[in-house]
């Protein structure tokens, strides 16, 4: 299924766990991997200190060689290496278009901070920009297995979610897993303040049962079976507590990141879950 996987390395731990989920994928389905560095470019900076730029080349050449040594040790896989310059989210999605990679695969710090949720801001403008699937991997080294045995998927009858349904059926035939989809009823009355009465609980169940009906047409064209649950609550706190239950190795979820006002924008539960994940999440272009 994804047969070439670009790692973004910066020899940190959290891109280490990255190139070791994507290597132990890689060992199990085949394919070929490549390891990305880049070196931040600043005409200023270089300008005023201009043996920075052969010191960082050399520091880039040096991780990398490393890290190559490392995976064709331990892993015994093809794998290669490039060095790029340029701001790292633009050289990482743009290599990423021109190597015709199927999947980029990064490492994340996702933490809690100051009344808002923060994620490196590498990570969160890659998944935003880049032209194919995104691996989030925020876990220790020693539990990145690169193996998926049940795939929770958030769903939510979007064209986003759709999409997501459907690689996680293609990634369930690949790797044999169970995959469950997740719709979440929000909870009305924290946003337009007014008292939930019956038939306003039914209609939402009923209209919860209608969107997660829609699930078994899907699957079964893509030749997968899917169970549904449904749940209800802030949704990225429903999906990592399902995730969580269901003892899920992997979140698929849509993506629907976009530019704006120079800035990138990704949706807020889908930024909440890669923050806050148990698993690695894979973000479906």
């Amino acid at each position: 299924m994804y047969k070439t996987i670009m790692v973004g390395y910066d020899e940190s731990q959290y891109s280490t766990a990255a190139l070791i989920e994507a290597a132990n994928w890689i060992k199990k389905q085949g394919g070929r991997l490549i390891i990305m560095h880049s070196v931040f470019f600043d005409t200023e900076e270089f300008g005023i200190a201009p043996e920075q730029h052969e010191k960082r080349v050399k520091h880039a050449e040096k991780i990398c060689t490393g890290a190559k040594e490392f995976v064709t040790d331990e892993f015994g896989i093809p794998v290669s290496y490039i060095i790029s310059e340029g701001e790292p989210p633009e050289a990482v999605a743009g290599m990423a278009l021109e190597k015709e990679v199927d999947l980029i695969a990064l490492g994340t710090y996702g933490r809690r901070g100051l009344k808002r949720l923060l994620m490196g801001s590498v990570t969160s403008k890659v998944v935003i920009e880049a032209p194919c699937d995104v691996l989030v991997v925020k876990r220790p080294c020693s539990e990145c297995t690169g193996e998926y045995k049940s795939i929770l998927v958030p769903f939510d009858g979007s064209e986003f979610s759709r999409k997501a349904l459907r690689r996680a059926c293609l990634l369930a035939k690949t790797c044999g897993a169970d995959v469950t989809a997740l719709y979440v009823i929000p909870r009305y009355e924290e946003l337009l303040e007014f008292f939930k009465t019956e038939a306003i609980k039914k209609s939402l169940l009923m209209e919860a049962q209608k969107i997660i009906d829609s699930v078994s047409s899907l699957a079964a064209a893509q030749g997968s079976p899917v169970r549904s649950e449904i749940a209800e609550g802030q949704a990225a706190e429903q999906i990592i507590k399902t995730a969580k239950k269901l003892n899920s190795n992997l979140i698929v979820i849509g993506s629907y990141g976009y530019r704006g006002v120079n800035k990138a924008i990704m949706g807020s539960t889908a930024e909440r879950v890669i923050i806050n994940a148990p698993v690695p999440v894979l973000v479906a272009r």
